[in-house]
């Protein structure tokens, strides 16, 4: 049986847990640049880049690791957010982007693995990346519209280069979370096929959509179900959403995607809106509450955590989903699907 057989086969009977967010475990532990840095010989300040962290202090990643997985998280993703060569180069660190991808993939496999064989339960590793600190679809120069800092190739072998090194470091499935710009997704996915093809076995995708706003758009302008559209033909394992707001903003744009998509649906979001020091205070016990009328109304096969999120929220949802009956995976739509900003179904 292949990992995603696996995972769909588990999904069938029950909800599945993902992790929380490793930006605040990390920010939990008050770490000096010096710790970031952790000797390598780098010439701009390193505090803040917490992918860094899987070569320079690879303990505190790995305990971050462990403490979801004790929260009850079946799906681990590595601390790889911002490691791409694009997001990397603002700290020169560019150079480091392989070794960094290998280690995370190392770490949380290790743990991944150390862990089911200790209680049987079975676990799975998402390498996860980022959307890059640059987009695709808009211009960065409002006085020229057709400017763009990157472009797609471009886009693409960089994070081709993250795909290979996290494949190398033990990832079962590729996740490309975040996504303000559906042009970079696109860049992500045809990396993520042409490294299947290159492996010449499944490299499962998990794909995941940030909002920029109430309306339900992300940055580029597509609604949730323009978003599956376009985004349908990679066959991803999982379709979602994660970040943008918490779990009472997102539920009506989740009931939107649950009803269209037939693919897993996996959610996981911060812990509420944040406050006027961009702190969340939402307690674990009210997010868990939010995400339990999600599973209860019938809209979720995997939830987890993001910004905010700590291993206390992640055992709140775990609990709070463990009795509750998986979303029933709807049958593909018939007909030609296509989407600009909105979605047009061209019934068959």
């Amino acid at each position: 049986m292949t990992k995603s057989q696996a995972l769909r086969a588990e999904a069938a009977k029950r909800i599945i847990v993902k992790d929380g967010a490793y930006g605040t475990s990390v920010q939990a532990r008050k770490l000096r640049a010096a710790d970031y840095c952790g000797g390598l010989d780098l010439l701009k300040d390193q505090k803040g880049n917490n992918d860094l962290l899987n070569i320079s202090k690879p303990e505190v990643v790995r305990s971050i690791c462990e403490s979801f997985a004790e929260a009850g998280a079946e799906i681990l993703a590595t601390n790889t957010f911002n490691a791409n060569a694009i997001s990397q180069a603002d700290y020169g660190a560019e150079a480091l982007v392989g070794e960094i991808n290998r280690a995370a993939g190392r770490i949380t496999r290790e743990v991944a693995d150390r862990y089911t064989a200790k209680d049987g339960r079975p676990r799975w590793v998402a390498g996860a990346l980022g959307p890059t600190n640059k987009t695709l679809s808009l211009s960065p120069n409002v006085n020229d519209p057709g400017f763009r800092e990157v472009d797609f190739d471009e886009v693409k072998a960089v994070y081709r280069e993250q795909i290979d090194a996290l494949v190398e470091g033990g990832v079962d499935f590729i996740l490309i979370e975040t996504v303000f710009d559906t042009l970079n997704a696109k860049s992500a996915i045809m990396a993520g096929l042409e490294a299947e093809q290159a492996l010449g076995r499944e490299l499962p995708l998990m794909i995941s959509m940030t909002l920029t706003d109430l309306s339900g758009r992300n940055l580029s302008g597509h609604t949730v179900e323009a978003f599956w559209a376009s985004v349908r033909h990679a066959r991803p394992l999982t379709i979602g959403l994660n970040c943008s707001f918490g779990a009472a903003q997102l539920r009506p744009h989740l009931s939107a995607l649950a009803a269209t998509a037939d693919a897993l649906v996996m959610a996981y979001p911060n812990a509420g809106l944040p406050n006027e020091l961009g702190e969340y205070d939402e307690a674990a016990e009210e997010t868990a509450r939010q995400v339990r009328e999600w599973a209860e109304s019938g809209l979720v096969n995997i939830v987890g955590g993001c910004c905010g999120t700590t291993p206390q929220h992640i055992a709140a949802i775990a609990g709070a989903v463990r009795d509750c009956t998986p979303r029933a995976v709807p049958a593909a739509q018939r007909g030609t699907l296509l989407a600009g900003l909105e979605p047009m179904l061209i019934a068959a």
